[in-house]
């Protein structure tokens, strides 16, 4: 972002100008902010000169905003009569709400997301980004250019929260129609789109799950430094990456590149989530549709996925993370049983705390590892004869585990440790990066 060389008065109003957002091909967006009620808005204001096409488009985005209302959908404001006067032409402003926390371009170039997003974040993109997709696709209407550039972020009391934003490649699906013109970003294209073939809701599946997988990953799964098309064509229905090789040999593969920060928990379901929506044939792309939920099976797998509850155990002893995914209703012993069974630490050797020191409670269910609706780490730390955790090297454990794996955790954490109620340590570990 960057202050604007801005030729009216940087003032409409009550309204001052405080920065320039973005710049696309035909319009840009300014960020004005409420002198006294310190409201912000981002107006769009398209650019003097316009072909009739573009002009279209214009009018088509700003008919589309103002009749969606979706949490996960930017939403469309009333412009401010008095900024009518900084308009450029006779084309209407289009103003918007303010997403304070860039986009999720901004995200994935952190150099700390270079192998994907931290599992928690990938999961809040499934939920958010493919909430709002089955709502436009509800109000018959195809976005046709999702990129990461297009995912803005809000913080929402407290939660990051993921907006689709840019409806102006968006087209209105009447009943049963197809459509055939189409000009928008070649890397997160469908196939059918490149060969200006008719298409349908399916060519959103096909972005979205482009950036599913780099959101996993850390980069597109097709020839991600190629135009993928014509080598990509000879993928097998379950492919979800291409490489090529050295010799120049494209290389197919069903499975997601190593290393990501997914846990192995998750890893099959989110393959066959991509699966579906990175099919080739634009027909059998998203699977069979559910008479009775009228969503395709990518949406079901999604919202499966979405309901898991995966709990992450970090063994003190070897500083290894192992994922459980909980059954409904597991209790404590059962999940303990299963950590006995991949650490050898026995039950009643288990020590288990949360992330604020507090033991488990053995009365209750295994759930209580995840607090407040957020997975974190839970500590499992062996006892002694004594009765008393071993703490040999616990603290290096704590720094150089946490600090590696933040794509499960916090920026900071301070752990107080107790056994039979009786202090034992405390300490403090900081994983800011």
């Amino acid at each position: 972002m960057e202050k604007p060389p801005f030729r009216q008065n940087q003032s409409c109003g009550e309204w001052e100008l405080k920065e320039r957002l973005g710049m696309g091909g035909f319009a840009h967006v300014y960020l004005y902010q409420h002198h006294e009620t310190n409201e912000k808005l981002a107006v769009k204001m398209c650019r003097l000169e316009l072909t009739p096409r573009n002009k279209d488009r214009w009018s088509r985005e700003i008919q589309i905003m103002k009749k969606l209302n979706h949490i996960n959908v930017v939403t469309a404001r009333d412009v401010p009569e008095e900024m009518t006067q900084i308009a450029l032409n006779d084309l209407p402003l289009l103003a918007m709400e303010y997403c304070s926390k860039g986009d999720l371009r901004k995200m994935l170039s952190k150099p700390e997301n270079c192998c994907g997003l931290k599992e928690s974040e990938v999961l809040s993109l499934l939920n958010d980004v493919g909430s709002g997709i089955q709502y436009l696709h509800e109000n018959k209407i195809i976005h046709r250019d999702l990129k990461p550039e297009n995912i803005v972020l809000q913080n929402i009391n407290g939660k990051l929260v993921h907006k689709i934003i840019d409806l102006g490649y968006a087209k209105d699906l009447d009943q049963g129609s197809l459509c055939t013109s189409f000009v928008g970003t070649l890397q997160y294209l469908a196939p059918e789109l490149f060969e200006n073939k008719p298409y349908t809701v399916t060519v959103d599946y096909w972005s979205f799950g482009t950036m599913i997988f780099e959101c996993s990953c850390g980069f597109r799964p097709f020839l991600h430094n190629l135009q993928p098309v014509h080598k990509v064509r000879n993928k097998g229905p379950k492919d979800i990456m291409a490489v090529e090789d050295l010799n120049g040999e494209v290389r197919f593969s069903t499975h997601l590149p190593y290393p990501n920060n997914l846990s192995r928990t998750l890893l099959e379901p989110m393959e066959a989530l991509l699966q579906l929506m990175l099919k080739w044939d634009p027909v059998q792309r998203g699977g069979k549709m559910n008479s009775e939920t009228k969503k395709p099976l990518c949406f079901e797998v999604l919202e499966q996925i979405l309901s898991m509850k995966v709990v992450h155990i970090l063994n003190m002893t070897t500083a290894q993370v192992h994922s459980f995914q909980l059954t409904p209703d597991e209790s404590l012993h059962s999940l303990q049983k299963r950590i006995e069974a991949e650490t050898k630490i026995e039950v009643v050797n288990q020590e288990l705390l949360q992330e604020t020191g507090v033991s488990l409670d053995p009365r209750k269910a295994a759930a209580q590892c995840v607090l407040d609706g957020v997975v974190g780490l839970t500590f499992c730390f062996k006892t002694g004869l004594s009765g008393l955790c071993h703490w040999s090297h616990s603290s290096q454990i704590l720094s150089s585990v946490l600090s590696e794996r933040a794509n499960l955790l916090f920026s900071s954490l301070t752990v107080t440790f107790t056994k039979a109620g009786k202090f034992v340590q405390k300490t403090h570990v900081r994983t800011d990066k």
